[in-house]
Parts: structure tokens; C-alpha cells; sequence
């Protein structure tokens, strides 16, 4: 699995490519090329200690059970890093196998406020992706073209 993340899917942002194999190039091959995004998923991501330090790492008070990759990665790309996916790594990630999912009414409020909590501290910047076309749909986690 290959996940590289797409601001502004589904209000704050999804795994573009989600359901490839392993094999499959993706749209525009950009599942087997190395590229700069806006974010990557906290699964697989490797930074440096100094970089985590430099931007408070991750946000543990209001981003307790999701999202916090996906600030994470913001806040090193305003700092002036690079998010940088590869297609030389080949991971397995389990969705939410660890702290399962999202199926009872504590869980959902959590996430809910988290979500809003992404909206307002990020607001423009979730629905600007300068690393994914404009034309493409926000809707879902596929490339296909937006339907406006």
C-alpha cells in the first residue's frame, strides 16, 4: 500500500490512490513516481528529530485520535520542508487496527471536533493542494475529474 494524502478530500483530506495494488501505476503514474506533497500519512513517515522539534511535532491536546499527520505535515510545510512520498517503500498499514474504528457515539464526537479543529486552523490550505490538480474531484480518493 502507497499512501499519499490529498488536501481537501472529504473536507480535510484523503488517501489518494487508496485502493491500488501493489503493481498498479495509479493516475499519471504518480503511484510509482517519487513526488512532493502536502502531506503523507503518519503510517509510514520519517522525519528528522530536529525537524519534529522545530515545528512542536505532533498535536497531542487537539488532534488526539486522528488527523494529527495530516497537521503534522503542514506545519513542516510551512516551516519550508518538503513532504516528500516514495514508491520505494512498501508498507502494510492496517486502517485503525490499533485503536479501532470510529463506531461508537464517544469515538465519533472525537473525531467530529478533531475535523473541525482541522477546518478552522487550516481553512484555505485544505482546499488549495498545490500538489493536486484543481480539475480533480474532491469527493473521492480516486483522481477522477471534479463535476462542476
Amino acid at each position: 500500500m502507497r499512501l499519499r494524502v490529498i488536501l481537501g478530500v472529504g473536507g480535510v483530506a484523503g488517501h489518494g490512490h487508496k485502493y491500488l495494488q501493489a503493481r498498479d501505476q495509479g493516475y499519471c503514474h504518480r503511484a510509482v513516481l517519487a513526488q512532493n506533497l502536502s502531506a503523507v500519512t503518519g503510517a509510514c513517515m520519517v522525519v528528522r528529530k530536529s525537524c519534529y522539534l522545530e515545528v512542536d511535532g505532533l498535536d497531542e491536546a487537539n488532534l488526539v485520535i486522528a488527523l494529527n499527520d495530516i497537521d503534522f505535515c503542514l506545519k513542516l510545510r510551512d516551516a519550508g520542508y518538503k513532504n516528500v512520498f516514495t514508491p520505494y517503500a512498501l508498507l502494510y498499514h492496517h486502517e485503525s487496527l490499533s485503536r479501532g474504528h470510529d463506531d461508537t457515539p464517544e469515538k465519533q464526537a472525537i473525531f467530529r471536533a478533531e475535523f473541525e479543529y482541522m477546518q478552522q486552523k487550516w481553512n484555505v490550505k485544505l482546499l488549495d493542494d498545490p500538489a493536486y490538480n484543481p480539475n480533480l474531484t474532491l469527493e473521492y480518493e480516486n483522481f477522477s475529474l471534479r463535476a462542476n
